[in-house]
């Protein structure tokens, strides 16, 4: 296994929560699938913690892949955050489902790729690291 690239991101959870309690802003529905939004929104917790968990990982990711392209041109001129899905397994652990043209773009660094990811959120800040290999 060669690890081509490492993400990490740090959400403020305040400032997250704010930018969700905005009633015009569409950020939810363009950013987090429906299944991302009924996983946070499950009972005993902060949604807020947990969507901010959640775009930490997408944005982590997007690291871990920029970082696996250095040199490179980007490999999509958008990203759609949506096609980055955080998925729990039957256990509650996070993992990171990959869709669309994001997919696609990721699948052609290596014949096949592994994804890992770790969520946390403690003292109002939400992070994420993603590591990115060829398996």
């Amino acid at each position: 296994m060669s690890v081509l690239g490492v993400g990490i991101d740090v959400v403020d959870v305040a400032g997250f929560r704010a930018q969700l309690a905005d009633p015009a802003s569409g950020f939810v529905a363009t950013t987090f699938t429906a299944s991302e939004q009924r996983d946070a929104a499950r009972p005993a917790g902060d949604r807020s913690e947990r969507l901010a968990a959640r775009f930490a990982a997408k944005e982590a990711f997007v690291k871990a892949w920029s970082g696996a392209r250095f040199g490179r041109p980007p490999a999509l001129a958008t990203v759609d955050l949506r096609e980055v899905e955080v998925v729990l397994d039957g256990y509650g652990r996070p993992g990171l489902r990959l869709h669309g043209a994001v997919r696609n773009a990721v699948a052609t660094l290596a014949p096949a790729i592994d994804v890992r990811l770790s969520l946390s959120h403690d003292g109002g800040v939400a992070t994420a690291i993603t590591v990115l290999s060829a398996a």
